[in-house]
């Protein structure tokens, strides 16, 4: 098989890291939520998932974003995030109403702050979900933040979700221990989900990546306002970022099949061991 892309380099020393496996039956990443249409991003936000860790760690909303009583004072924000596409997932959309049937004093408000009126107190919206959607996220950031990471995930405060409360995910969450090497394991390790067995002739698969900081021969690059400011309650605030696509192709031979969680296990197992691969 002709192989157009090849996958990035990664013999400079990476940062250290782990991998989780965001995958559900629902799952939604929106960053436009107001009002009567709540969307979803193609794929996870950054808010979603700093909020989420954020979340396991218990910390209040206003202190979401805070510095970490850690070595060096790390926040969140310095993570940075490289997303494979296992699965894109199908686009859903849930009529959902609210509001109706509660007497005039608990009725939804108006934009101007006045209750809603008799006869008009049902609001409809439109909330966009991904069904079946799997991405499976390398987190880059500094050891003692990471460490801090995986225990918070594998023992939270508050239980994680998929972008909102309704989106539960699957196990397992946390894919691996702290690596040295996150990048080498999303790209030549890591069990593979796909919609679709491959080929029985296909030795390498075309799979969709998203990273945070720009890699060699992008094929696309979009900008989102989904870095996080402040997580308070009526002062919610988002900037602009960059972020890139590529695609690479990864070895068929990840593909977990049907049923992925012996696979998963088995590969979580492994890099428990003293020298797990690659040593």
């Amino acid at each position: 098989m002709t192989m157009p892309a090849q996958p990035a380099d990664t013999t400079s020393a990476p940062p250290t890291g782990l991998l989780l496996r965001l995958t559900g039956v629902l799952s939604a990443y929106g960053t436009d939520t107001a009002f009567t249409r709540r969307d979803t991003q193609p794929h996870p936000t950054r808010s979603a998932l700093i909020g989420m860790f954020a979340a396991a760690a218990g910390r209040p909303r206003h202190q979401a974003l805070d510095p970490l009583d850690l070595p060096g004072h790390p926040r969140y924000t310095d993570l940075s995030f490289t997303i494979r596409v296992d699965q894109p997932g199908t686009p859903y959309t849930d009529f959902h109403t609210t509001g109706s049937g509660r007497p005039r004093h608990e009725q939804l408000r108006t934009s101007k702050g006045d209750r809603r009126p008799e006869g008009k107190t049902t609001h409809v919206t439109d909330r966009h979900y991904l069904t079946d959607a799997c991405f499976t996220v390398a987190v880059h950031g500094d050891a003692a933040l990471i460490d801090y990471l995986a225990d918070t995930l594998e023992h939270p405060q508050f239980a994680p979700y998929l972008g909102r409360r309704a989106c539960v995910p699957d196990e397992p969450l946390v894919l691996t221990p702290p690596l040295t090497d996150p990048l080498t394991h999303l790209l030549k390790h890591a069990p593979l989900t796909l919609p679709d067995p491959p080929d029985p002739d296909e030795d390498h698969i075309p799979v969709t990546f998203w990273w945070d900081t720009p890699p060699p021969s992008p094929t696309a690059h979009r900008e989102l306002t989904d870095n996080p400011v402040d997580f308070t309650p009526h002062h919610r605030r988002h900037t602009v970022r960059s972020l890139w696509s590529t695609t690479q192709y990864l070895p068929a031979a990840l593909y977990v099949g049907a049923n992925p969680l012996p696979t998963l296990a088995a590969y979580r197992h492994l890099l428990e061991q003293p020298c797990p691969p690659p040593c």
